[in-house]
């Protein structure tokens, strides 16, 4: 019984695939948006289980970019792999210890030093990419890949800005997804522009003003 249930189950999930295919997008793509919703949603609701989800949702994203030629937005979701694992164990750690992770406030010096992060990353990352052959839009890709970077790294801390960044690259990416004929995609990074602003309010609320400022190791 078993083994037919799965037998089946194989063949509905092969002709969705087939299906999306023929409907300019794909199993991955449609997996992505899923996992990436619920992931993004999470967050606003400081949920550690937006974290696993994060990291399905880069395994599915590293696919569907690599088949479209955005070769900096493949090579970011291995980071952000990295980094959902990153964000997951340090949230737990906070939430053992019985002091759950604050919201807190980005310190100046700290910005200007992930500024010039961005920047770095942005060249070095458009000059590589603009060498491989098949890039699409390789410095305007490079550019949205840095923000994003960092944008990702701030949220595992809880810093309060990386919505602003998220609401930034959002508003690009969607357009960006447009060009490159993934409109799942950009349906769902419009989501996410939703979700970013909700996530911004939401957390600025639980954020303590005595502890603006104040950046936990």
């Amino acid at each position: 019984m078993t083994s037919v249930l799965v037998q089946e189950s194989s063949t509905m999930l092969d002709s969705l695939c087939r299906w999306l295919s023929l409907h300019g997008s794909s199993c991955a793509e449609a997996f992505g948006f899923i996992t990436g919703v619920a992931n993004v949603w999470l967050v606003t609701r400081q949920s550690l289980w937006s974290w696993p989800l994060g990291v399905l949702n880069a395994l599915f994203y590293m696919v569907v970019f690599a088949r479209t030629g955005l070769y900096s937005d493949t090579g970011l979701q291995v980071v952000y792999f990295v980094l959902s694992l990153y964000g997951w164990w340090h949230w737990t750690r906070g939430a053992q210890a019985s002091t759950p992770l604050p919201v807190t406030r980005t310190p100046s010096r700290l910005a200007a030093m992930l500024g010039g992060l961005v920047i770095v990353t942005w060249v070095t990352l458009a000059l590589i990419t603009s060498r491989i052959p098949g890039a699409a839009l390789p410095w305007l890709d490079s550019l949205l890949v840095a923000i994003s970077l960092v944008a990702q790294w701030m949220m595992t801390r809880k810093l309060l800005e990386n919505w602003l960044l998220w609401i930034a690259v959002d508003v690009v990416y969607i357009g960006l997804f447009i060009n490159r004929d993934l409109p799942l995609t950009a349906v769902l990074y419009a989501v996410f522009l939703g979700l970013a602003m909700l996530g911004y309010v939401q957390w600025r609320r639980s954020s303590q003003p005595s502890q603006t400022g104040v950046v936990h190791a």
